[in-house]
Formats: structure tokens, sequence, C-alpha cells
């Protein structure tokens, strides 16, 4: 008999754990932002007054703190809000750090993710297509989008140069800092630059996303998530583990 209880407990023992593997995935991937649409009386609107619809319609900021691998612990204090009108998204991000660098200064050939970076990653359609923003911390990046890490489309500076961006530490590169540093990036997104994808309006829709924060080649290498990620190592084109937005009508 105690056998037989044995045999029994070890034949749902993957069961057991298959479901645990199935079910956590869909507990981390609950996070809801409301997104508040504003609106303005151009198609586009200055950055500075982009700033400050974003102050006076109160729009709240929320956490980049998700440190989802343990071998990189270092967590700068990293914080975005978002909003949108009719043609375009809207995003700030606030971070303090003890290290920065903007290595990239321009846009073509640029690679973000090795300087001081924030990331935004959406699915703006009813489709598998996801798209990637990478900005450093002094706005230089890249904009890409496809149904994977390996099947993009990288766009050009055609495209990437109607994203506006402003950044606290202005626009020139420079190496590695060390100090108490705090900076600001403020970004206006056309939506018609999701053009890989047929995107219905946005209104009243609940679209996928994450945000991110990393440094690959900072002295302290992190790499901060807003949603949860479960992976085995750090991985941000994960699809399966973005979050909500919900675009308010």
């Amino acid at each position: 008999m105690f056998l037989k209880k044995i045999i029994c407990v070890l034949s749902v023992m993957p069961l057991l754990v298959v479901s645990s593997m199935t079910v956590k995935p869909l507990l981390l991937n609950n996070k809801m932002i409301t997104v508040k649409k504003i609106g303005f009386p151009c198609k586009t609107p200055p950055i500075a007054l982009v700033e400050k619809m974003l102050d006076s319609c109160k729009v709240e900021f929320n956490q980049i703190d998700q440190l989802n691998w343990p071998a990189f612990p270092y967590k700068p204090d990293v914080k975005f809000r978002i909003a949108y009108s009719r043609d375009e998204i809207y995003l700030q991000y606030i971070v303090k750090e003890r290290f920065i660098r903007a290595h990239f200064s321009e846009d073509t050939g640029s690679q973000p993710y090795k300087d001081s970076c924030v990331e935004f990653f959406i699915i703006p359609a009813q489709d598998n297509i996801y798209y990637n923003l990478e900005l450093n911390c002094i706005g230089t990046g890249t904009f890409a989008g496809g149904p994977n890490r390996k099947e993009r489309t990288r766009f050009g500076s055609d495209v990437t140069k109607q994203i506006r961006r402003i950044s606290s530490l202005g626009n020139n590169g420079f190496e590695t800092k060390e100090g108490d540093y705090e900076w600001k990036i403020t970004i206006a997104i056309p939506i018609s630059l999701f053009c890989l994808s047929n995107v219905p309006k946005l209104e009243g829709r609940t679209i996928k996303a994450n945000f991110y924060k990393c440094g690959d080649d900072l002295p302290d290498k992190h790499y901060l998530s807003w949603n949860p990620i479960l992976m085995n190592s750090p991985d941000f084109h994960t699809p399966a583990f973005f979050g909500n937005l919900y675009f308010q009508d």
C-alpha cells in the first residue's frame, strides 16, 4: 500500500511542475495602466507643451523596478508615465543612477542598450508584431518592428527623426561618468510609425507593452522591467510577459 502511494505521488509530480510553469506567467503578467487621452491644438505639439500637459493632466508615474535576474542586482530608481492623443503616444522617463553614458550620439548605427538606456516595447495591433523603441540618456536610439527577436525591421533615420525627444542631459555624447545623476527624457511617437501593422484606433482598447531600463556597458550592468519577465537570462524580447495598457476613451 505504501509503495502504491509513492508511485501515485511520483506520477502526478510532472503535472504539478507543468501546472506551476503555466500558471506563474499568468500571475506575473497582470500589471495594468490606464493611459489618459490628452488633446493638443496641433498634430505635433512641441515637447515642452507635452511636458506641461502631462503635469496639468496629472498623468501618474509608474516604477520600472522588477529585478528579474539575480546576477544583475543593481537597481537604479526609474519611473515613467504614458499618455496619448489621436495621433501620438507620449512617454516620459525619469532616472536616478550611479553611472551615465551616452557613447552614441546619432541614431544611424547606434546601440543605445550599451549606454544608459530606456526602452518601450508595444504590440499596437491585433497581430504578433511588436515594436521596440530604445533610447539612450541623450535621446539617441533605434526603432524596429517584427514578430520576434530575429525577424525585425530596423527603421532608418527617415523614420526615427519623426520621433521627437528631448533629454535633460542635452544631445551631445559623452563617455561613462560616475556620480549621483538624475535625468529625464520626454518622447512623442507618431502612431503612424507602427506601419508594419494595421493599427485600429487606440481608444477603448487594451494592448500589450513593457517598459525597460538597461545599460550593458555601464560598470553597474543592469536589466529592469515594469512587468516581470520569467526567463532564465536577460531578454526583453518577451511579448508573453508584456503587461496591459488600457487606452482611455
